[in-house]
């Protein structure tokens, strides 16, 4: 981890975006960090017909007199200031929690999903924190549209948080869902080089799915083991091992699962099960098809299906064959 950690926070005064802010109390985050808090009005754009938006629209009214329709330009203006104020609000609340920190409110105006995407490609945080789902500038519940849009396409590590319960003083529960590939190592050191509470448990868990053999094969074979069910499970424990150890390390509580089946399924079963507040899942710059495959569609079932929190972790780019 970096000496100073950069996120950056995708608020609209939601329940869920207040429920993001909360969330951040329990994931490990340093004493010190840069924030910026940022606040989008969702911005339609006008009808192809109308490209002047300071001219009023007049119409006939049902007693035959005309009445004129506010300006764009006056309800966009009013708008961004309610936006601001949202940004503010929320950087208070943060900055009572976390006091040490640098945090800037921003407000935007645009697509909600674009405009973060598009700050984390100027300002380049360590880590978007968004919440599952939130509300429109209409009133509309987006179900999870911007984070998940965010979830997919950042080049950064995103959380997405929901507004699991929990009680001061109670250990953090954390599931690790590991894979062995590039993005599972780098889940692997996101977890140990936080800043968790004593007795903070983390669960281990790997799911088998024979369905992918051809990946679990070319994976095996890359990392020099046989294509065989055995060699295959020798290869599951020795990385699961190896995380274990240093996750152990930075004083940690780990316990391991092995299954076989839908990775998609099991890993959200298993979190719930188990009562985690988090999940951790790794994911590369896929560059080959089959690390789309085995990273985007799991990570993308898990944040969209999950009871928690779900932390999607991104390591740097791997090099192009």
């Amino acid at each position: 981890m970096k000496e100073q950690m950069k996120l950056l926070i995708g608020y609209d005064g939601s329940q869920c975006a207040n429920a993001a802010l909360d969330d951040l109390r329990r994931a490990g985050l340093p004493r010190e960090a840069q924030s910026i808090i940022l606040s989008i009005f969702e911005q339609w754009l006008p009808h192809a017909g109308h490209n002047n938006l300071t001219e009023p629209i007049s119409g006939a009214s049902s007693s035959g007199s005309f009445t004129t329709m506010p300006t764009a330009v006056t309800t966009s203006a009013e708008k961004i200031t309610e936006t601001r104020a949202l940004a503010l609000d929320a950087k208070l609340r943060l900055q009572a929690h976390f006091p040490d920190w640098d945090i800037k409110a921003e407000e935007s105006a645009g697509s909600p999903a674009r405009e973060i995407l598009k700050r984390a490609a100027d300002w380049a945080p360590d880590l978007i924190a968004v919440g599952s789902q939130g509300c429109s500038g209409l009133g509309r519940f987006l179900l999870g549209s911007v984070s998940q849009k965010v979830a997919n396409e950042a080049r950064c590590s995103v959380r997405v948080a929901r507004g699991t319960a929990w009680k001061e003083g109670v250990p953090v529960r954390i599931l690790l869902a590991l894979d062995g590939s590039p993005g599972s190592d780098a889940a692997v050191e996101a977890v140990r080089l936080r800043m968790w509470p004593p007795e903070t448990e983390v669960r281990i868990t790997t799911v088998i799915d024979r369905s992918n053999g051809p990946i679990l094969t070319q994976m095996v074979s890359s990392a020099g083991g046989g294509v065989t069910s055995t060699a295959h499970h020798v290869w599951v424990q020795e990385f699961i091992d190896s995380a274990a150890k240093k996750l152990r390390g930075a004083a940690l509580l780990v316990s391991s699962k092995i299954e076989e089946g839908d990775p998609k399924s099991l890993i959200i079963a298993n979190a719930e099960e188990w009562g985690a507040e988090c999940i951790f899942v790794g994911a590369s710059y896929a560059h080959s098809s089959f690390e789309r495959l085995l990273l985007g569609s799991v990570a993308t079932a898990v944040v969209s299906r999950a009871h928690c929190s779900v932390e999607i972790v991104r390591g740097p780019p791997e090099p192009r064959l």
